[in-house]
């Protein structure tokens, strides 16, 4: 059974910057999922206001944010493109700003900054490119990824701002030729929940993972270790949560989990709209990424809901996850190192060293002193700020 609790944190402030004037800025979105970026998105529409910023929504593919978002209050303009290249949108959005007078655009994907950046230059607004994760290693279609990566660079080459979500991703814009002053490091952020004070699993435990499944999530990986776990005897089930990418790969993993014959370990729910809740379902979060990941937001969410972790140590992960103190990383696409760190927190550290209850707390307390969503919104909007200082 758990009890909700507090801890004593001191909580650094948001930061310095102080709203004079409410302005407006036009986030120009994909919307055919709502995963990662764009809950980015979402939080950023709810925050902001209190900073001085009041966001508008242009998606270019309406399916499921316009339905699943929780700034309903936020204005949103379906503008949908007919095809990759199309832009016969981009006039009625040049319109848009005009008529309501927009200060910024903010994009955040390869097709949304190629509107984005025809939008700002047509409107003569700044341009804000929010980079979530690295496009040339977003998927396993290499081809899809090279031109999606060319295109996202000439798109951007007059953007005001690139907003990095981790150190490495500031790193590779930087050595792609953008200069260090056109890029700033802004951390995800998620909204801090009550703290639930666990103890450690007596039984099965529940292993969770939050995502929009495809290929370089590594589900495979996970799956495998979890077949490998139950070889062992380790008493384990697993708690999937959220859509396939497309009908065709969730037909592939399911082969998969039958082929291995684990479908009675496995919860699969779907989609869901209310995260927190799965989380309190969770003993452990396990993300075994392959590779292409910014700064996951579910790590961010577990570890508000003081779980820890187990991931891949790729790209920015390591950013929010310290090795042995707030959840453990692996070597991707590795089944027995998953499988044996799984086994390492279910059943203890030889030398007793990894104390799953301390594991909880340091990562709800890793995320109220770095990752708050107050804290990205104060920093988005102290970048917006500074660019329409300058543009002054």
């Amino acid at each position: 059974m758990t009890n909700t609790t507090t801890l004593n944190l001191h909580v650094p402030e948001a930061g310095p910057f102080e709203a004079t004037a409410t302005q407006r800025v036009l986030h120009v979105i994909n919307g055919e999922h709502y995963s990662g970026a764009e809950r980015v998105q979402d939080l950023l529409a709810q925050e902001l206001p209190q900073f001085g910023f009041e966001v508008g929504f242009a998606c270019l593919k309406p399916d499921r944010f316009p339905q699943a978002r929780q700034a309903q209050k936020a204005s949103l303009h379906s503008t949908p493109m007919r095809w990759r290249f199309d832009t016969s949108c981009v006039q009625k959005l040049v319109q848009l700003i005009q008529r309501e007078k927009y200060a910024l655009v903010h994009a955040h994907t390869p097709r949304s900054v190629l509107i984005g950046s025809l939008v700002a230059r047509r409107a003569n607004v700044p341009l804000v490119y929010h980079v979530h994760s690295p496009t040339s290693r977003d998927s396993t279609r290499r081809i899809q990824n090279w031109v999606n990566a060319l295109l996202e660079r000439w798109s951007v080459r007059n953007a005001s701002k690139l907003i990095a979500v981790s150190p490495s991703l500031k790193q590779m814009i930087e050595e792609q030729g953008f200069a260090a002053e056109q890029v700033t490091y802004i951390p995800n952020g998620v909204p801090s929940q009550p703290l639930i004070e666990r103890q450690r699993p007596q039984g099965v435990w529940t292993l969770g993972i939050a995502a929009l499944f495809r290929p370089r999530k590594g589900i495979e990986v996970l799956l495998e270790s979890l077949a490998m776990l139950r070889s062992r005897d380790v008493q384990v089930q697993l708690r999937a949560v959220g859509p396939f990418e497309t009908p065709e790969y969730e037909t592939e993993v399911r082969r998969l989990v039958d082929r291995l014959g684990i479908g009675n370990l496995i919860t699969w729910t779907g989609f869901v709209s209310d995260v927190p809740d799965e989380l309190r379902q969770m003993d452990l979060m396990v993300l075994p990424s392959l590779f292409g990941e910014g700064l996951p937001m579910v790590i961010l969410e577990a570890m508000a809901a003081g779980l820890p972790v187990i991931a891949s140590h790729v790209e920015g992960v390591p950013e929010a996850i310290v090795h042995r103190e707030n959840g453990l990383l692996v070597e991707p696409a590795s089944v027995s190192q998953l499988a044996n760190a799984i086994e390492q927190i279910v059943y203890g550290d030889l030398n007793d060293t990894l104390d799953y209850v301390q594991l909880c707390e340091n990562a709800y307390r890793r995320h109220a002193e770095r990752f708050s969503a107050q804290a990205m919104a104060a920093k988005v909007a102290e970048a917006y700020q500074g660019i329409l200082n300058d543009a002054r």
